[in-house]
């Protein structure tokens, strides 16, 4: 996207302030966790190009390294969906010459070298030995030849201009096929899903988002319960969005109205969230500022136990340390309804869940 189109008349529909800018970043105690950098949410839709992004967003805040963990893996709902993704790419894009852009820890890389698929990665974060991934930045000038296909999953709401960064990989490699995962928009207007607005997120997108940008969709939908949206797309295909009077976004007027008649805990009760990712700490930092404070993090990723949330510090506990004392009945908030059930299993249901959508 242009700097001409970032200056454009706009349309603001949710301010929030000093919000950590990286919530999937470990900290190693409270003091660091709760002075780490913040900035400003104004999440605006661009009247020009009709797409939607935080305004306030700076760039140099953001430093992605190795301490920075969003490994969702470990949950056998979520390798499920990686599974799903899997084919789909499969069926679309082929098994050769393929390139993930920001493939993170490498997780759902290795599921496609796997199934056989020819593919390399990049992404600063990855620190394993895998030869097939390029701890750096991927930039098109890095190609040396063309490739048939692209992944871009979860990447593309992180880059500021993403019109320019496609168009940029559309020239690199004259064309080919793209698959694109992002998080849902019109899931989060629709189920007021506060804790998905979070400053990391630059961008966020809606299916009729893509549809202006690419002429040509190969194909496209909602998945992993509406959270998420995907397009395999024809870079040839694509052209700057124009904004459509009819496709403005329907931000609800009551956004908060969740948060600010949200649940106490009774006296002497424990208020746990499972989930110590990007919803989780969103959803204690907004709690704890509304009054309704979170008192337990709970995570199955080893590496994010033993650390603590940005913006809170509330530490992340594993299941094991957490369950062990909690009093049966204890409200536990599910940071993403798909795990309710695993969660269950895993707590031998023996708390009050409240799966958070």
């Amino acid at each position: 996207m242009t700097n001409v189109a970032r200056v454009a008349a706009k349309k603001i529909l949710y301010r929030q302030s000093n919000l950590p800018v990286l919530q999937n970043r470990l900290y190693r105690t409270v003091e660091e966790a709760r002075n780490c950098p913040k900035g400003d949410l104004e999440i605006v839709q661009d009247l020009q190009t009709g797409l939607v992004y935080n305004a306030a967003f700076s760039s140099e805040l953001m430093s992605y390294d190795i301490d920075y963990n969003s490994n969702q893996g470990i949950s056998e709902r979520f390798c499920t969906h990686l599974q799903e993704v899997a084919q789909l790419i499969e069926d679309s894009l082929g098994r050769e010459d393929l390139v993930e852009v920001g493939c993170g820890k490498g997780f759902f890389l290795e599921m496609l070298l796997e199934r056989g698929i020819d593919i390399t990665g990049f992404d600063p974060t990855y620190d394993g030995e895998n030869p097939r991934i390029q701890k750096k930045y991927f930039e098109p000038g890095l190609l040396s030849v063309p490739v048939k296909g692209f992944i871009l999953r979860h990447v593309l709401e992180h880059i500021p201009n993403p019109i320019d960064f496609l168009f940029q990989l559309k020239k690199a490699n004259g064309g080919g096929l793209v698959f694109i995962e992002v998080p849902c928009f019109d899931r989060i207007c629709e189920k007021k899903a506060w804790f998905d607005i979070f400053y990391e997120h630059v961008n966020y997108f809606r299916l009729s988002d893509f549809a202006s940008m690419f002429e040509g969709i190969v194909k496209s939908g909602r998945f992993f319960g509406d959270h998420y949206i995907y397009v395999i797309a024809d870079l040839s295909t694509l052209r700057e969005p124009v904004f459509q009077p009819c496709n403005a976004v329907d931000f609800p007027s009551d956004f908060l109205s969740h948060l600010e008649s949200g649940e106490r805990g009774g006296v002497g009760e424990v208020v746990s969230v499972w989930g110590g990712a990007s919803k989780g700490c969103i959803f204690s930092l907004l709690r704890e500022r509304a009054g309704f404070p979170v008192d337990m993090v709970i995570d199955a990723n080893p590496e994010k136990q033993g650390n603590f949330l940005p913006g809170t510090g509330l530490e992340v506990f594993s299941p094991e340390m957490a369950l062990k004392d909690l009093p049966k009945g204890s409200k536990i908030f599910v940071m993403n309804a798909n795990y309710l059930e695993e969660i269950k299993t895993m707590s031998k249901n023996l708390f009050n869940y409240a799966g958070v959508e």
